[in-house]
């Protein structure tokens, strides 16, 4: 049977008010009382419901976090970083996947508000005003990574746009007259929330517009259709340029079954810069997107919600073009 502050009580010959004042370390207790009270405490065992004394103050010590799955190398990056800002802020935090169902989004949007979480962040699959409104109604802090929702919910991410522009640059440099995107999430753009891919999308078509490169987007999860095709018709050097490292590396590994080398028969650039390119040859060119920095930003800034500071709807966190061998 757990120990009790009345068994402590009884124990110590004291009121449960006098315990409780130890405990909180407030009210008139004298330092010795409180230090025997305490010490009693642990020698019993006691085990206090912090659930219970941190709703008395208002707060659950708790944080929700709601993303896709962890699958993806991205994702799993970022719920290390989160999880780990929390606790040295002395929070727990709460994992929800949705894996791209849109109900299953709102059901654990609403479970995380049952559960008094204080704040949420949320890499969300669901669009539109409507979702908008859903979530400025849960009445908690929210702050978005990844696609945006609008411009009242705060927002921590990369300029997406600019990072592609600048890849577009970077391959361009290299002598490829030849380009593809090549982003998955794109065919999925009528039911999903794909806002980070859309921003890519158009700052690689602005850029190969603006250097006059015969420039191309597949947007279809089937796309290693395609690769062999446009590697053997290809007039120019060839190169792609992906929305996600994943996608980079599955190309990379298909195209190897024919004995074709990146940076030697085609060129390739990556999005995201995961750990595990550390460990592929050759090494890929990509971006790095600052996962670590957005999602400790993005903890910053929901704590500043929570505790009533004003902050900017959008923080923008500095991307990095990542040399490596695959151009």
């Amino acid at each position: 049977m757990a120990v009790t502050t009345k068994d402590i009580a009884e124990r110590c010959n004291v009121s449960r008010t006098t315990v409780h004042r130890a405990f909180n370390n407030t009210g008139r207790i004298s330092e010795e009382t409180r230090k025997y009270i305490l010490d009693t405490a642990e020698k019993m065992g006691y085990k206090p419901d912090l659930l219970a004394t941190s709703l008395k103050k208002g707060r659950t010590g708790n944080i929700g976090v709601v993303v896709f799955d962890v699958k993806n190398q991205y994702f799993a990056e970022m719920l290390n970083t989160l999880d780990l800002e929390a606790q040295r802020r002395g929070y727990s935090v709460n994992i929800s996947l949705h894996e791209k169902k849109e109900k299953q989004e709102h059901d654990m949007l609403q479970r995380l508000a049952g559960f008094r979480v204080e704040g949420i962040i949320l890499s969300p699959v669901s669009k539109g005003s409507e979702f908008g409104e859903f979530v400025h109604e849960l009445n908690i802090p929210v702050v978005i990574i990844g696609n945006k929702i609008d411009s009242d919910i705060p927002y921590v991410g990369i300029d997406e746009r600019s990072a592609a522009m600048e890849a577009v640059e970077t391959i361009a440099r290299k002598g490829y007259e030849e380009i593809y995107f090549i982003c998955p999430p794109l065919e999925d753009i009528e039911k999903e929330n794909v806002y980070s891919h859309v921003e890519r999308q158009e700052g690689f078509l602005a850029k190969v517009n603006e250097l006059n490169l015969n420039g191309h987007v597949i947007g279809k999860w089937n796309y290693l259709d395609d690769i062999d095709r446009l590697v053997d018709k290809a007039n120019n050097r060839v190169a792609f340029f992906c929305s996600g490292d994943l996608y980079a590396l599955d190309i990379m590994k298909h195209l190897r079954k024919r004995n074709l080398t990146a940076g030697k028969d085609y060129g390739i650039m990556g999005f995201d810069n995961i750990d595990m390119l550390d460990y592929i040859t050759p090494r890929l060119s990509t971006i790095d997107n600052g996962v670590r920095d957005v999602s400790t930003k993005a903890v910053e800034v929901m704590f500043d919600l929570i505790d009533g500071t004003e902050v900017q709807q959008e923080t923008i966190i500095p991307y990095t073009i990542v040399g490596g061998e695959t151009l």
